[in-house]
């Protein structure tokens, strides 16, 4: 099965992206959705991210305060360290878990810190959605509450545009509306079904 790693800088329309290939019968599986799933409540990870960090970062319903511990880490390096070195392999083994239970002809796997963390390795193509900086910035600010100074924080700790695209082997631009994103996603899911066809033969 090939396997397409979906990446691309926060507010950039990964979510967007994923959700048209779904709708296009593609299997998606999202290390955004497994991260939350590794630290449900009673979880042994939960319990060593409450020792690390503190209880107060669980909510009153004994979730994590995702939000709460996101401003904290990427203000502070050594914690996002911490907390990765945490959760990246439980994520990591479940990402490969599920990948190796389809069959299809493809499958998109949505992993945000794709080039970051190196883990291009895990992809047979890295699709990069990409989008000027100051649009990443205005719908980060908007979607997630936040101002410019946090939101400027997320973009610093992440990969840089131009790193994102070095490492890409196909790029959707999302800097118009939505049905030109989806031609795009259309025009890409005829690609990867004809690559997947080569490559099982």
């Amino acid at each position: 099965m090939l396997r397409v790693g979906l990446t691309g800088g926060i507010g950039c329309g990964k979510s967007t992206v994923a959700h048209f290939f779904a709708d296009a019968g593609v299997p998606v599986i999202d290390t955004d959705v497994i991260a939350r799933e590794v630290v449900a409540p009673g979880s042994p990870l939960l319990t060593k991210v409450a020792e690390r960090f503190g209880k107060e970062f669980l909510q009153p319903d004994g979730t994590l305060d995702r939000s709460r511990l996101r401003l904290q880490v990427f203000t502070d390096p050594a914690k996002r360290e911490q907390l990765e070195s945490l959760l990246h392999p439980a994520i990591r083994d479940e990402l490969v878990r599920r990948a190796d239970t389809l069959q299809k002809p493809y499958a998109v796997l949505v992993i945000p810190l794709l080039v970051e963390k190196g883990w291009q390795k895990l992809v047979d193509r890295v699709l990069v959605v990409d989008c000027p900086t100051s649009l990443q910035l205005q719908r980060t600010m908007t979607r997630d509450e936040m101002d410019n100074r946090q939101a400027q924080a997320i973009l610093a700790s992440q990969a840089s545009r131009e790193e994102r695209l070095a490492a890409a082997d196909d790029v959707l631009t999302n800097d118009g509306t939505l049905d030109k994103l989806r031609q795009q996603v259309q025009d890409l899911h005829r690609l990867y079904l004809r690559l997947a066809g080569k490559q099982t033969r």
